[in-house]
């Protein structure tokens, strides 16, 4: 008898375990596709989740880098009880309808890569265009006498990636770079390399590459390498994956310029659960929260990578 009861207080005591999580409310942050670039974001989330104890942080993989499996993924959060999201749209063009379906169920908020038509509360993350000025003042100075670049990049119709490339031509008229073209290749990392891999065979006038997304800088290099051109191609890159930050501490690779998907995750988190809580200060009246982008090169990198191990924990 003893033993029942001590059975039915336990079951009792979980079900009230469970029930008082449930109550908590629960935000989402959903990234746009699985990459090494998102593991500083992550983090950013768990410092949030340590602040916030009173609320469910949840950081989200889609299982395909696609708008549809996006926005399925959204659909299901919702459907589970997901009381607020953030996200970075991989086609916020096409997406406008399932943004919208998703604001009229829950707060919505958009990082990296904006849906400004859509119904969308707040954009949190950094100006595309004013980081794709700073690749093009990268390139001037590692190209005094002009080049031809060839650009690389994931989504060609995500608002992050139409933003820096105008702002990278934006920055270069008139100094005799031209960035003759721009590869895609949908965050699909071999087809990534093989665009390179076919530039190199194709365009021999092409004396600059930029990679756009995190991933392509790497691509970049290890097509260069392999064709045994390091060095003699000018490399601009976006973000700081370890192959990149080494690129440019070699001085293989011209800069980089980095964001701070840290403080998306930290601050989009914070932002949130204000939010949800009734205090809508956070919001301006533009809807832009802009966290600033930095270049990063020789002279700088190794205080910048002890910054982002100390963030990743070491």
């Amino acid at each position: 008898m003893l033993k029942q009861t001590a059975a039915a207080m336990a079951g009792l005591a979980l079900a009230a375990s469970a029930a008082m999580a449930q109550e908590k409310p629960a935000m989402a942050f959903v990234v746009n596709a699985a990459s090494d670039f998102w593991k500083l974001a992550e983090a950013g989330v768990k410092a949030a989740q340590a602040e916030l104890s009173d609320y469910d942080l949840q950081f989200r993989y889609p299982a395909q880098g696609t708008a549809a499996a996006q926005n399925q993924l959204m659909d299901d959060l919702v459907a589970a009880g997901t009381d607020a999201i953030m996200i970075s749209s991989a086609d916020p063009k096409n997406s406008i309808d399932a943004f919208n379906r998703i604001a009229a169920q829950v707060p919505l908020f958009t990082t990296d890569s904006d849906a400004p038509q859509s119904d969308r509360i707040a954009y949190l993350g950094s100006s595309n265009t004013a980081a794709g000025v700073q690749a093009g003042e990268i390139a001037k100075g590692a190209l005094p006498g002009g080049g031809k670049c060839m650009g690389f990049v994931g989504f060609l119709g995500a608002d992050n990636a139409v933003e820096r490339i105008a702002g990278f031509r934006q920055a270069v008229e008139g100094s005799g770079i031209e960035l003759v073209d721009v590869r895609g290749d949908d965050v699909d990392f071999a087809r990534a390399r093989s665009n390179v891999d076919d530039v190199l065979a194709a365009n021999p006038d092409i004396n600059c590459m930029v990679g756009f997304y995190s991933y392509n800088p790497p691509k970049i290099y290890e097509a260069l390498q392999a064709a045994g051109k390091l060095g003699e191609v000018t490399v601009i890159a976006f973000d700081e994956d370890p192959v990149t930050l080494g690129a440019v501490r070699e001085g293989s690779f011209a800069g980089t310029v980095v964001q701070d998907p840290y403080q998306w995750g930290y601050q989009g988190m914070k932002l949130m659960a204000s939010y949800l809580s009734g205090d809508k200060s956070g919001v301006p009246a533009d809807g832009l929260i802009i966290v600033p982008t930095k270049v990063i090169d020789k002279t700088n990198v190794d205080a910048f990578e002890k910054e982002l191990r100390e963030r990743l924990g070491g």
